[in-house]
């Protein structure tokens, strides 16, 4: 019978995410990785194979777990619109003061900004990871259409894309340190822009 694991993949993934997230991946060195995990590095290297795949398993992981808030929010919301701006607010704003991340900007959005022709296998599954999104927005904003929320001359495609550019520009606007009082006003206008699509009653 194979022995245990001595530490536990998935907190140790979600240590992983935080410093990658806080720091990117060039910041992030093998020795605070070590100390983050708290794995000798003849351990890390046995369970992740290496600093990029282990950067690659918590990007992964990220995304998983945006994806895991956007359905919370569409079983919460009933509705696919509700459920996009509620999304929208949760990944701009957050949904409490003790939620702070480790960076306000999209840890996605921050790798596509970092790495270069280097690190093609980063970039690669950034730009997925970034189409897997637009896909699931688009998705329910045809959910949308066919529920009779969202107006039927809308191409969803074009506006998944739109809502995506707005999330990413949100996030990087507040990585520059600003309060949830400046970023209210705009995350409305986003949400203004969203319900002229709706279908008026």
């Amino acid at each position: 019978m194979p022995r245990a694991a001595k530490y536990d993949r998935k907190t140790a993934l979600d240590k992983a995410v935080s410093l990658f997230w806080a720091r990117g991946y060039h910041g992030t060195s093998l020795k605070q990785l070590e100390l983050a995990l708290d794995m000798r590095p003849g351990s890390l290297y046995a369970a992740f194979g290496s600093k990029q795949s282990l950067f690659l398993e918590a990007l992964d992981v990220y995304a998983s777990d945006l994806l895991k808030q956007l359905d919370e929010q569409l079983k919460a919301a009933q509705s696919p619109m509700n459920a996009l701006q509620a999304f929208l607010r949760h990944m701009v704003i957050g949904d409490s003061p003790a939620s702070e991340p480790p960076a306000r900007a999209c840890m996605i959005v921050k790798t596509l900004l970092e790495v270069t022709e280097e690190d093609e296998p980063l970039g690669t599954r950034v730009n997925e990871l970034l189409t897997d999104i637009e896909e699931i927005f688009e998705d329910l904003l045809k959910r949308a259409q066919r529920e009779g929320e969202l107006r039927g001359d809308v191409d969803c495609e074009r506006l998944a894309r739109l809502l995506q550019v707005q999330i990413m520009g949100l996030r990087t606007f507040a990585q520059r340190h600003v309060d949830d009082q400046t970023l209210e006003p705009l995350l409305e206008d986003v949400n203004t822009l969203l319900d002229g699509y709706r279908v008026r009653h």
